[in-house]
């Protein structure tokens, strides 16, 4: 007996199927390649916000450190007044006006504007009149308002760090979910069912755009 060799014929719904997953392949492709890209830059940019906050934590620290100094030599430039002051003091009311006029030719140029316009105010009679030179609106200290200046432009650069560590932070989160996407991607193109398939490449699609759309709103930082 011979024995006939009936045709192969394809089902109709085969080549649909193929090019279907194709389509899903070929997504998964491009999704796959966007999410390397937006994982390297988001990594890149982590690395110039926290280097950013770096500098900006060492500035405000030096600037403490200048804060100090500064206000050290007000507080000795303000021991010195009283020093000085005090000894005018017992000079004066002891009637000594040589020893007198010989600290007061030593008072610190700071200090001389407010002690004669103390003296104008005729301290000695006048109840009203300021207690000493040192409440006197005239008596400023040059380094203790460096120091106040000083103290400030620290405060204000932490602070300025502390956004950066919150920028930094921002973007190492944008690289977990940008890696998430890049997970649902290449699991999707190991997926037997077509349905099962494009649910979880759609996942992927919608955490990729998620953080997409959040990292466009952050700064960037491009200098060298």
């Amino acid at each position: 007996m011979r024995c006939e060799r009936r045709p192969i014929v394809s089902s109709p719904s085969e080549p649909s199927a193929k090019a279907h997953g194709g389509w899903v392949d070929t997504a998964a492709a491009i999704l796959l390649a966007t999410a390397a890209v937006a994982t390297a830059w988001s990594s890149y940019q982590a690395s110039r916000w926290t280097g950013e906050q770096a500098k900006s934590f060492s500035a405000a620290n030096a600037a403490r450190v200048e804060s100090t100094k500064a206000s050290n030599l007000a507080n000795a430039q303000s021991q010195i007044d009283i020093a000085l002051f005090t000894q005018w003091v017992d000079a004066y009311l002891t009637d000594d006006e040589e020893l007198a006029r010989f600290y007061e030719q030593r008072f610190r140029d700071e200090f001389d504007p407010a002690f004669q316009a103390w003296m104008s105010a005729d301290p000695f009679t006048d109840p009203s009149a300021p207690d000493s030179p040192f409440a006197m609106p005239e008596y400023v200290v040059a380094a203790n308002v460096e120091a106040r200046k000083l103290e400030a432009t620290a405060n204000a650069t932490a602070e300025t760090a502390r956004e950066y560590v919150q920028r930094a932070t921002n973007y190492v989160l944008a690289v977990v979910l940008f890696a998430v996407a890049l997970f649902f991607a290449g699991i999707s193109t190991k997926l037997p069912r077509p349905g099962l398939k494009k649910t979880v490449l759609a996942v992927g699609v919608t955490v990729f755009l998620v953080g997409a759309v959040w990292i466009a709103t952050f700064p960037i930082s491009l200098q060298i």
